[in-house]
């Protein structure tokens, strides 16, 4: 009994093993014009390939230099509406202490957040002058926000804030370009004339493409000496979540708070702004997938060209090989026998374009990583594009072989083996 069952399986698993063989035969027997056929196969898969390579390193590269930001991180800064450039200035919406300090209290989604203040200053250490140095004013949660450590001496205390004291953070560029000790903590500096103690040196941190890709020399000072010193500078928040995925939440909260601080009515436009990094993140993801669905449309149509040839091949291959269809069918083959081999032959032809297509994708990508400081080193072919490439190969393969087959199975023996 189940030999009589098995025996349908095995003849149908052989027809198709030997179908596949014979197919290969015909494929490697006109090598030339199989590789000119198959031609819009290879460049559609390869196609796809490199560009979900791409894709994927893309990615890759920006989401890392948004981690590099922080996913946690927002920043808040004081805006003049369009409608109301005319009768405010930006004096009248810059943000304040006394509103961070606000926020701090009432906001249940913020973690901690410190005010920021920037100012060009000369900074001088003995002859050595630099000029327009970036001096920023932070609190001493800075650190932990920003996550910069303190190589030598200390971070900023919350008394270096409250008693105005004039102390100061440098990195290491600054210590090169000032030409200070290797170990500056204690030495004194002049900034903007007034006498600053270094009390720590902290870690330069690799700026990223958002920063403008590269490192500078940074001078930090407690934020209530910054406003001493230059009580008109901008100023403006950055502020840390404990969840960035509430981050429409914190939005909200941080609405509501300044909204009722500043006694806006409903009807008046916000006089303040917010960027998010989770909300970029999640813009460049959506756009990264509509960029992913334009390109595979473009690459579609490279495969459905690739596909119209096969179909056009696989008519000239019945038209040539009409007597031998006929002798098959004199000799007994069924019709769904010859269209099978047919099939297969179309099927075989578009999934060898297609391994073609995904061998030189691969060899392209590779070849990308050693190309000095390309960004995407990061991109890879993803699996989905490999099982989606040969998948869409092969469906090719049965769409466009299907016609030619189905000609190949109706062929009367009798005009085929007449035929010239």
């Amino acid at each position: 009994m189940l030999k009589l069952l098995l025996s349908p399986v095995i003849f149908i698993l052989r027809l198709l093993w030997q179908t596949v063989f014979l197919a290969i035969g015909q494929v490697w027997a006109n090598k030339v014009r199989a590789v000119l056929t198959a031609l819009g196969i290879i460049i559609g898969v390869l196609g796809v390939t490199v560009v979900a390579a791409g894709l994927d390193g893309m990615q890759g590269y920006v989401l890392t230099q948004f981690e590099g930001i922080g996913a946690k991180k927002m920043w808040l800064w004081g805006d003049v509406p369009d409608s109301k450039r005319s009768v405010m200035s930006w004096t009248d919406v810059k943000i304040t202490t006394y509103e961070a300090n606000l926020i701090l209290e009432n906001a249940e989604t913020i973690e901690t957040l410190t005010p920021g203040c920037r100012a060009s200053w000369n900074v001088t250490n003995g002859k050595k002058i630099s000029q327009g140095v970036r001096v920023t004013g932070i609190w001493p949660t800075w650190h932990e926000i920003e996550n910069r450590q303190v190589l030598f001496g200390r971070p900023f205390s919350r008394i270096d804030d409250d008693e105005n004291r004039q102390v100061c953070l440098i990195n290491e560029q600054g210590i090169e370009e000032l030409e200070l000790d290797t170990d500056p903590v204690g030495d004194y500096i002049l900034v903007s004339g007034r006498r600053f103690l270094i009390v720590g040196v902290v870690e330069t941190k690799e700026a990223s493409m958002f920063e403008g890709g590269q490192s500078r020399t940074e001078l930090y000072i407690p934020f209530a000496t910054h406003k001493m010193m230059n009580p008109y500078t901008w100023t403006d928040l950055t502020l840390q979540m404990y969840n960035p995925d509430k981050s429409d939440e914190s939005k909200s909260e941080i609405s509501f708070i300044l909204r009722n601080h500043r006694n806006l009515s409903p009807d008046d436009e916000d006089t303040f702004d917010m960027f998010v990094v989770q909300s970029a993140i999640e813009n460049f993801n959506n756009v990264a997938r509509v960029i992913g669905f334009v390109m595979g449309g473009v690459v579609a149509v490279s495969l459905l060209v690739g596909g119209i040839g096969i179909m056009n091949i696989m008519l000239v291959s019945v038209s040539e090989r009409t007597r031998e269809i006929g002798l098959r069918k004199a000799m007994g083959a069924k019709p769904p026998v010859v269209l099978l081999q047919f099939l297969v032959e179309a099927i075989v032809l578009c999934v060898v374009g297609g391994l073609v297509g995904l061998l030189i994708g691969n060899v392209l990508v590779m070849g990308v990583q050693f190309i000095p400081d390309f960004p995407l080193k990061s991109m890879a072919i993803p699996r989905w594009a490999v099982i989606l490439s040969l998948g869409f190969s092969a469906a090719v393969g049965i769409v466009f072989g299907m016609f030619p087959a189905i000609k190949a199975s109706m062929l009367n023996p009798i005009d085929a083996l007449r035929h010239e």
